[in-house]
């Protein structure tokens, strides 16, 4: 059995949950959007051809903000080809996924699909073959309220009312070679702080994200984000990290501790923002926005995630990309990803899990057939649903193993928070272990535990083993009652089974 202490007090906190934490990604790739959200003609499907299903799910989520359209479609893609009369719009190759683009749904649809999910737009911008006269444009289309030609022309295709989209990607992975229209980190900061003007020139009360590193590995790391800094730090609000982890050569020890690598990452980025700041002699800080974050259940990858495999398209429709299963192992990482970025909740404002729907989706669907919940579902969604209040910081001293990537890691990985208002802590708590279950104790101080208001966990369901996945046929995986969960003296003790993420929430006092 692994072992574990966590103290908790309530006069140590990094600040208030960052709501736009629990985020996701809506990319015209794969079904993500063709068959994913969008699906005329599907039983379950409204007027417009948004899947009802889906929304539902969407909600059930605890959603906040999507990303689109990109990803790396959006450094080819002309936003103009996705609005007016949709037997007007052309269709356009795709480069980045070599599929063909129908432009069936654009901006509007999108907007319209936010509103009904209940999400904040979080739109991307085309750097790569375009620059500071599209953003500008797209800026006046969306959030402008009438009287010039662009705003007009939004009205006339049928948004009286300005969208009023204020958070901004100002392009994608733009130091990566894969990309269209890569460049140098100063051809990108320079573009960057002049898009950025352009935009607030337009609309002044916008918040803009610049691109980080495409990823920890990328070569020019660290040297990236100071040099596109020191281009945009009066410019842009956030600098974005992307990262996707998979289990490398069958390493599960390695693959269950990702989110000590993430931590690092995150970290790191954190440490360079600040170099710019102090150098500098700026004034505020540059928060993080991590815009894509997920695990693959495939082996041979993109950075993206995406298997090589499905990237080679004869030009098809909206084919399947990067579509699976995700399974138990899978789902614990993700929740572990998730604590690490509560943690860090302090400097990480906005993070989007990448992808809503089927393309290392959050949600499976079949083309006219079901929608389900996939593993990584369910602590995505217990998490946005419970987390409130502020972020507890953790002292925590757990039984470790060793890994071949990221060295020694914690068994036991957890992230708290305390909401005063209702008088709840809430702990996200998983063990590592493969084999062994943990006994934890935590220590509450200033604050004593009375009644458990919920606690449930996921783990290896019964007869199976940790590959197990939900399909559109059976869902064994999700979230199950936790009963060995104590009080004891204003206290908790927490029994956890081998491999599990699980939720904690207990009704406090002060004390």
């Amino acid at each position: 059995m692994a072992r574990a202490r966590i103290i908790l007090d309530r006069d140590f906190t990094l600040g208030p949950v960052p709501r736009r934490l629990f985020g996701s990604f809506v990319e015209h790739m794969g079904r993500c959007v063709y068959t994913g959200i969008f699906e005329p003609g599907h039983p379950d499907a409204d007027e417009q051809g948004l899947r009802r299903d889906v929304l539902t799910l969407t909600k059930e989520l605890g959603t906040t903000v999507v990303r689109y359209p990109g990803g790396n479609f959006v450094s080819g893609y002309n936003w103009e080809d996705g609005v007016g009369p949709v037997e007007d719009r052309p269709r356009r190759l795709d480069g980045a996924w070599h599929t063909l683009e129908t432009n069936a749904f654009g901006l509007h649809e999108f907007v319209d699909w936010a509103r009904l999910a209940d999400v904040e737009v979080m739109e991307a911008i085309n750097l790569g073959t375009r620059g500071v006269e599209e953003a500008r444009a797209l800026v006046e289309y969306a959030n402008h309220p009438g009287g010039t030609y662009l705003s007009d022309l939004r009205r006339k295709n049928g948004a009286d009312q300005p969208f009023n989209i204020k958070l901004w990607c100002l392009g994608n992975e733009m130091d990566g070679p894969w990309q269209i229209g890569f460049k140098t980190a100063d051809e990108y900061g320079r573009l960057t702080a002049e898009a950025a003007r352009a935009m607030r020139m337009i609309d002044s009360d916008l918040e803009l994200v610049a691109c980080g590193s495409s990823n920890l590995s990328m070569p020019t790391f660290g040297a990236w984000e100071q040099t596109v800094l020191t281009h945009t730090y009066d410019q842009v609000d956030f600098i974005s990290l992307h990262v996707y982890y998979h289990d490398h050569d069958n390493d599960v020890e390695s693959f269950l501790a990702s989110a000590v690598d993430m931590d690092r990452f995150i970290e790191s980025v954190i440490a360079t923002a600040d170099f710019v700041r102090a150098r500098d002699r700026r004034q505020k800080y540059i928060n993080l926005s991590f815009d894509e974050w997920n695990v693959s259940y495939r082996h041979d990858v993109t950075a993206e995630g995406v298997s090589r495999a499905d990237i080679t398209r004869d030009w098809a429709e909206h084919p399947p990309i990067g579509e699976g299963n995700y399974d138990v192992t899978e789902a614990v990482v993700v929740g572990t990803l998730m604590n690490s970025l509560l943690r860090h909740g302090d400097r990480v404002k906005i993070a989007n899990q990448a992808q809503l729907v089927n393309l290392l989706g959050l949600i499976r669907t079949e083309e006219n057939g079901p929608a389900w919940r996939q593993s990584i579902f369910f602590p995505f969604a217990t998490m946005a649903n419970t987390a409130a209040g502020q972020i507890l910081r953790t002292a925590v001293t757990s039984d470790r193993y060793a890994t071949a990537r990221y060295g020694d890691a914690d068994l036991v990985d957890v992230s708290a928070t305390w909401d005063e208002e209702q008088g709840q802590v809430a702990l996200f708590i998983a063990n590592r272990g493969l084999e062994d279950t943990a006994d934890v104790e935590v220590v509450l101080r200033g604050l004593s535990a009375e009644k458990i208001a919920t606690a449930s966990v996921l783990t290896i369901p019964d007869g199976t083993d940790r590959f197990a996945a939900n399909t559109a046929a059976q869902q064994p995986v999700g979230m199950k009652n936790l009963d060995a969960v104590q009080i004891e003296d204003g206290n908790l003790h927490i029994t956890l089974p081998a491999l599990c993420w699980a939720v904690v929430a207990v009704q406090v006092t002060k004390s």
